[in-house]
């Protein structure tokens, strides 16, 4: 997958120095918390997640306000960003620069309160709460930026939904759909048998019908 992704926290973003320094952070991101309703499904974080970024010490991470590149904060290679996962989250001090006075002002008065991260997913999976409501388990990815937001927004979750349908063998219009009905739960998990009458003239349940269709394609390859 190589689409950037967006999410927030609910924790918030506080002045951690002042003075010359003007250092701000927070947790990015939180560990095993379910998110809200994306659309159809919810996320959790594995706290394995960020390995391979902080493995190779966090090449090109930076801080950006309202993850916006005109408004870069810091970076990892230049040492004005630091970040550290421990059992929350990933956590990040970020010092302002000069010309950024005004996001450590708004932080400090409180006007900005919570932050969001952007990656790239290598790896995740796909099953169900406890409730029965479908959950995208984010294992391994790569982190491109933390940032200080105005409006914690989930963004564009189309990755999420395009992994579903690539592990479920599925058309991704078809999620999509399923997804704005809040239907999704259909493609996860052994599918119910596709049950004939006796008129021979029954339908398969559309995930049956997906894997149906994609092996007698492959069969017909084949030829």
């Amino acid at each position: 997958m190589n689409d950037t992704e967006r999410r927030f926290t609910r924790g918030l973003v506080e002045v951690r120095a002042a003075g010359d320094s003007r250092t701000i952070g927070g947790y990015a991101a939180k560990f095993n918390t379910l998110s809200r309703n994306l659309g159809g499904f919810v996320e959790r974080i594995d706290p394995r997640f960020f390995a391979k970024s902080e493995g190779d010490g966090w090449p090109r991470a930076m801080a950006r306000y309202n993850h916006d590149n005109m408004a870069l904060l810091g970076t990892t290679r230049a040492g004005t960003l630091r970040l550290v996962t421990d059992g929350v989250g990933l956590d990040y001090a970020v010092d302002c620069p000069a010309a950024r006075a005004d996001v450590y002002e708004l932080v400090q008065r409180g006007d900005i309160s919570e932050s969001s991260f952007a990656f790239f997913t290598f790896e995740d999976d796909w099953s169900m709460t406890d409730d029965g409501f479908p959950v995208r388990t984010l294992l391994s990815g790569q982190l491109v930026d933390v940032a200080p937001v105005n409006d914690p927004a989930y963004l564009d979750t189309s990755t999420g939904l395009r992994s579903l349908a690539e592990k479920a063998g599925a058309d991704l219009a078809e999620v999509r759909q399923a997804a704005e009905a809040g239907e999704l739960k259909r493609f996860l998990g052994a599918p119910p048998p596709t049950i004939i009458p006796a008129s021979g003239q029954g339908e398969p349940h559309p995930v049956v019908a997906v894997r149906q269709r994609r092996a007698e394609l492959n069969r017909r390859r084949t030829f």
